[in-house]
């Protein structure tokens, strides 16, 4: 199966897909961590190249729920920060509905006034071998839902009782946005073997 990892720096999905004998690669504005086959650039310029499955990580700063304090300081709206919110979901659902048979896009929860589609499914890490808990949601196409494959405990709460959020163990030791973006294993792995065992279109 020839697959694209779209807005994939790490390469943790794009190897768990290559490890099973698939055509991977992923692309980001960012160059790979791990050596592997990568675009640098924008996947618009490689999202027509005839790929079977496209699963796509595209940036969720504006668009995310989490950011909705930044969004009405105040509670007034802020009108740049809406505009890339807008941009933001333009460039999402042109992910999920790109020329590709199968496509996968991840995201986590929304804020509602950018009025995203549906998911189709919410997964947590903990149901993939990782004792952490991050709501993640799916948008699918051409795609069953993706099936638990080793559901452990949901990890420990602690307070940040500067700001008053309560975050799980797992967020609480890297606060990097980045690092905290990287899809965890146990959840690229399930993508590969039940994704990549689906019969060509």
């Amino acid at each position: 199966m020839k697959v694209l990892i779209a807005c994939e720096f790490s390469g943790t999905v794009r190897d768990a897909f290559l490890a099973l004998g698939h055509d991977a690669m992923s692309c980001d504005l960012l160059p790979t961590e791990i050596s592997g086959p990568h675009y640098e650039g924008d996947v618009r310029d490689v999202i027509g190249d005839g790929w079977d499955l496209l699963i796509a990580h595209p940036p969720c700063t504006y668009l995310a729920r989490a950011g909705c304090r930044w969004l009405y300081p105040g509670g007034v709206l802020n009108k740049e920060r809406y505009a890339k919110g807008m941009e933001a979901r333009d460039f999402f659902l042109g992910l999920l509905n790109a020329q590709v048979p199968r496509v996968a896009v991840e995201n986590p929860v929304p804020q509602k006034v950018f009025e995203m589609p549906p998911e189709t499914q919410r997964i947590q890490p903990w149901q993939f071998g990782h004792e952490a808990q991050k709501t993640t949601l799916l948008w699918l196409r051409g795609l069953p839902e993706l099936r638990p494959t080793n559901i452990v405990g949901k990890g420990e709460y602690f307070y940040d009782k500067v700001n008053g959020w309560r975050h799980t163990k797992w967020f609480m030791s890297d606060t990097s946005a980045k690092r905290r973006s990287i899809t965890f294993r146990g959840i690229a792995e399930a993508m590969a073997d039940q994704w990549g065992s689906l019969p060509n279109t």
